[in-house]
C-alpha cells in the first residue's frame, strides 16, 4: 500500500500590498507638506512667549540689520517703496504685507516702513516671530 505524503504548506503573509500602501502614505505627506523658500538674508527675528506665529508668507518686506528693505527678495529704496508696494497690492483684495524685520532694527526704521504701508493704502502688516513656549 502506498500512501501518499502530505505537503506541509507554509503560511506566508504577502506583505506587497502592505508596502505600497505605506509607500502611497509616505508620498502623499511629502507633497502635501509645504516648503517655504527663505531668503538668503540673515535675519534673527524677535521672540514671543504667547502670541504663536503667522502663516501668511504672500507679500514679504524683509528689513536686514542694518536697514536694507527687501521686497520679495529684490533690494528697494525707502524712498521708492510707496510705489512699489501700491504696485505689488493694486490688484490684490486682500491688502496685507508681511514685515519681516531683524530684532536689532531701529524702532524709527519700522515706523517709516508702516507709514509707507500706510501711504501705499494696505490695510494691515503682520510681523511674525518665532514662538518660544515657557519652559
Amino acid at each position: 500500500m502506498r500512501f501518499r505524503e502530505k505537503r506541509v504548506t507554509k503560511n506566508i503573509i504577502n506583505l506587497t500590498s502592505m508596502v505600497d500602501m505605506l509607500f502611497l502614505i509616505l508620498l502623499f505627506f511629502l507633497v502635501t507638506s509645504s516648503f517655504i523658500e527663505q531668503p538668503n538674508i540673515k535675519l534673527e527675528l524677535p521672540s514671543t512667549k504667547y502670541a504663536s506665529t503667522s502663516k501668511i508668507e504672500e507679500r514679504v518686506l524683509i528689513i536686514s540689520q542694518d536697514g536694507k528693505l527687501f521686497f520679495q527678495n529684490t533690494p528697494v529704496e525707502r524712498k521708492d517703496l510707496i510705489p512699489v508696494l501700491k504696485n505689488a497690492f493694486s490688484k490684490q483684495d486682500d491688502k496685507t504685507l508681511v514685515m519681516r524685520a531683524d530684532k536689532n532694527v531701529s524702532y524709527g526704521v519700522i515706523i517709516d516702513v508702516m507709514d509707507a504701508a500706510k501711504g501705499a493704502g494696505l490695510r494691515r502688516i503682520v510681523a511674525p516671530t518665532i514662538f518660544e513656549p515657557e519652559k
